[in-house]
């Protein structure tokens, strides 16, 4: 790690709070760099300076560190285990959950949370807690506008029911599937964890985490779920030893606090 870059993400830790050490190297480097070069700058040093002055650059900056990639039902054969085997399973347990999708993106997940819910229990009964690191993210899905590409895994009946078509290419989640969804600002790596879930979703998004990170990460994850909670992770997120965060195999990519 060169000390120009060491220096850059000592300073943005102090600036921001974000900790760029945790985030493996040559994904992050490689990410801002590029972003760097693009707006003139041949070092970090000077890049930083920049990033001082100018809340917009800043901003940009916070928007490149996170990853904003989502789409409604993304790898949909997990979201049928979640609607046939783990809702059914925790509203045995208890008729009111308290579900936290964390690094939620731009929305598409605690939406898609809330509309497979819906098959069960009423709207005005569901309550989801989404969070993200980006401001800019949270704007957007609290907006619930989106691109036609994004629902493109969304059963025809879903779409017809939950989503209305806004010109020629984008969709609007419905007002009662976003009064469901409660958005805030969360870093990971720094915030407190909510208490008592029972149910976690965060997908696709500790690969770009160091070793050190994601294991407390996920340690901070199962100190959140209640007993027997479930915590749903991404399809390139299995979790080698669960036993050492307190969970066991539910289902593939789930796991159930002991």
């Amino acid at each position: 790690m060169t000390n120009d870059y060491v220096q850059f993400i000592s300073g943005i830790y102090k600036k921001t709070g974000i900790d760029l050490s945790l985030y493996k190297e040559a994904q992050m480097k490689r990410r801002l760099t590029s972003l760097r070069n693009k707006r003139g700058h041949a070092e970090f040093f000077s890049y930083f300076e920049a990033l001082g002055k100018d809340s917009i650059l800043l901003e940009e900056l916070l928007d490149r560190m996170t990853i904003n990639v989502s789409e409604f039902y993304r790898n949909k054969k997990r979201w049928e285990v979640l609607e046939k085997k783990v809702y059914p399973y925790l509203l045995t347990r208890n008729r009111k959950l308290k579900i936290w999708s964390a690094a939620c993106s731009t929305g598409e997940e605690p939406y898609t949370l809330a509309i497979i819910l819906n098959q069960f229990i009423p709207l005005s009964h569901i309550e989801i807690i989404a969070s993200d690191l980006d401001p800019l993210a949270i704007e957007k899905a609290e907006r619930g506008v989106y691109p036609e590409r994004s629902l493109t895994e969304v059963p025809t009946e879903i779409k017809t029911k939950y989503f209305a078509r806004i010109g020629s290419s984008s969709y609007e989640v419905s007002k009662e599937i976003r009064r469901c969804v409660t958005f805030k600002k969360h870093n990971l790596l720094a915030d407190r964890y909510e208490k008592n879930c029972d149910l976690i979703v965060c997908r696709n998004v500790l690969i770009y985490f160091t070793e050190e990170a994601k294991k407390m990460i996920y340690s901070n994850f199962s100190k959140s779920l209640s007993k027997g909670g479930i915590f749903f992770v991404g399809s390139t997120e299995q979790i080698f030893s669960p036993s050492k965060f307190g969970f066991q195999v539910f289902d593939t990519f789930f796991y159930k606090k002991e």
